[in-house]
């Protein structure tokens, strides 16, 4: 726990073009897909999971970006369309999978 992964704030270089992520829970090994992800507070991250449509709240997370064919063969035909997270005063987007 007190390892908290350095990788939440090496990311934020990368806000701007992505992909599709893959986000771990090392504590649970519970894994999601996404294709936006926003700072939660704290180290943390939210995001929607393209599986359920569920906004997921995660404190320790292993990110990696995804090919569309690898997010696809994982999240099926029925992948919840992206969804724009509600953005609270200081939340920052850490991953998005288009350019604006």
């Amino acid at each position: 726990m007190k390892k908290l992964w350095l990788v939440i704030p090496g990311l934020l270089f990368l806000v701007g073009c992505g992909g599709y992520w893959m986000v771990t829970d090392p504590t649970t090994k519970n894994v999601y897909y996404t294709e936006v992800i926003t700072e939660s507070g704290g180290g943390g991250v939210r995001f929607i999971d393209a599986k359920t449509g569920n906004e997921v709240t995660l404190q320790n997370t292993e990110v990696k970006e995804v090919t569309k064919d690898e997010f696809k063969a994982a999240v099926g035909k029925k992948a919840i369309p992206k969804s724009s997270i509600s953005r609270t005063a200081g939340s920052e987007v850490l991953f998005h999978s288009q350019c604006s």
